[in-house]
């Protein structure tokens, strides 16, 4: 690690440009929220502060790296639990705690009377304990595993963390700082959801995961995951031949799945993603199990083709049993991922904040985009919501070969400070924008 340390700090001044200039908003910005927006700018304190985040990166930079290399297995996040909220409490965050989904939690109160803010960036990645976590510089690049998606969003926190509290700025909202677990995979956002369930009086939340700064996520695709498991008598390929099989029935469900047709839009998708079952060669099978994957940006569609996929298996068992004059064969569906579909309005303070926050600091983004992240679960609540992302040059996400290149990265932590401070308003310089309904 001191070795990808050492020359950081002239990497980083040698690809991070100067302050660009301010370009148009990606979404028109309501004038009472730009007030709040300018004032925030104005003030010689928050413009100190982002100077220190630019003077800084280096450092983030080096947290980064050294998060990175802590492994966070789906489901196996606790030891890199265990450092964040060490590093949440080294940067000024005592009243921190891991909850009882293992989500780290640090609170920043305000002065009081003002909304909630809740801020997160995911702990686990994709990878097995298996995969290397060992980051290498290669070519100007730092290449580890998970090291975009998302320890890139941990670092930007503690950046923001600790130019906030060396400043001693303080809020009228409360601000709440996390590191949840479960965003990937069969995670299910199970850390989000723990935190929605146990937090009270959350007004707001902001998702920081990935790197380039190209998108504000305020709609959420929803998922439904199943394993459709068939299961009959099993028995010998010629003694027992006759009885029905679990993967003839599974082979007929996937057949009828696949000529199914979604909307185009709302977009809808659907795959069988693996298919397990059988003895062996010679046995006629007594078990088979297909896991599938249903998504949408409709909750309505994503409900519809549901019905349709388990109707489908269904028939499919009925028509296995009719070939051998049986009723043996059975399906039984497992729900093993729900994610919720959501969006947040353009018109929403949360995402025209977010859109003049870029538009301050000079950063063309390509759009509005739906995707699925850990603010689907806010969305569907009603609560608003955004996905954000921490800045610099990457790509390879979910691969070992994933890299991060420190390319102005530290336009990151400084969109997400400025989020912040204007949504949950600064003492004796701006209002909040964010309100205070939950």
């Amino acid at each position: 690690m001191k070795k990808l340390a050492f020359g950081l700090t002239v990497l980083i001044q040698l690809l991070s440009s100067t302050f660009a200039q301010e370009i148009k908003p990606l979404v028109p910005v309501d004038s009472q929220i730009n007030q709040q927006l300018q004032a925030v700018l104005a003030d010689p304190i928050v413009q100190a502060a982002l100077q220190r985040i630019r003077e800084r990166e280096s450092l983030t930079v080096e947290e980064q790296l050294a998060i990175t290399e802590i492994a966070a297995p789906p489901f196996q996040e606790k030891r890199r639990a265990n450092d964040y909220l060490q590093r949440f409490l080294d940067f000024g965050l005592p009243d921190t705690y891991i909850d009882s989904e293992g989500n780290v939690v640090g609170y920043r109160r305000g002065s009081g009377d003002g909304p909630t803010l809740l801020l997160a960036a995911h702990l686990d990645t994709v990878f097995p304990e298996s995969v290397d976590t060992t980051v290498e510089l290669r070519d100007g690049r730092y290449y580890g595993p998970g090291i975009g998606d998302d320890t890139r969003g941990l670092a930007v926190l503690l950046s923001v963390i600790d130019v906030m509290n060396h400043y001693k700025i303080e809020t009228i909202g409360d601000i709440i700082f996390s590191g949840n677990v479960g965003e990937e995979g069969r995670g299910d956002l199970r850390g989000v959801k723990a935190l929605f369930r146990d937090l009270e009086g959350v007004d707001g939340f902001i998702s920081v995961d990935g790197v380039r700064l190209s998108r504000i996520t305020a709609g959420g695709t929803g998922s439904r995951r199943f394993e459709f498991i068939f299961s009959g008598p099993g028995g010998h390929s010629f003694g027992a031949f006759g009885l029905p099989s679990a993967i003839h029935a599974m082979g007929r469900a996937i057949a009828y799945i696949a000529e199914l047709q979604t909307p185009q839009f709302p977009r809808t998708t659907f795959t069988v993603g693996t298919v397990t079952g059988g003895t062996s060669v010679n046995s006629i099978a007594a078990d088979a199990t297909f896991a599938i994957d249903m998504r949408s940006n409709n909750r309505r569609s994503l409900t519809i083709f549901e019905q349709q996929a388990k109707q489908a298996a269904l028939t499919a068992v009925l028509e296995e049993n009719s070939r051998w004059s049986s009723d043996a064969i059975g399906v039984e569906f497992k729900l093993i991922g729900d994610r919720p579909v959501g969006s947040t309005s353009v018109e929403s303070p949360i995402v025209q904040v977010a859109a003049g926050a870029y538009a301050k600091l000079g950063v063309d983004i390509g759009g509005i985009t739906t995707s699925s992240t850990d603010s689907n679960v806010p969305m569907a609540l009603g609560i608003p919501a955004i996905t954000i992302s921490g800045g610099g040059d990457g790509g390879g996400a979910h691969s070992p070969a994933e890299w991060f290149k420190p390319v102005d990265s530290h336009l990151g932590p400084q969109a997400v400070l400025i989020n912040i401070l204007t949504l949950v308003g600064v003492s004796g310089v701006s209002n909040p924008v964010l309100a205070n309904d939950f």
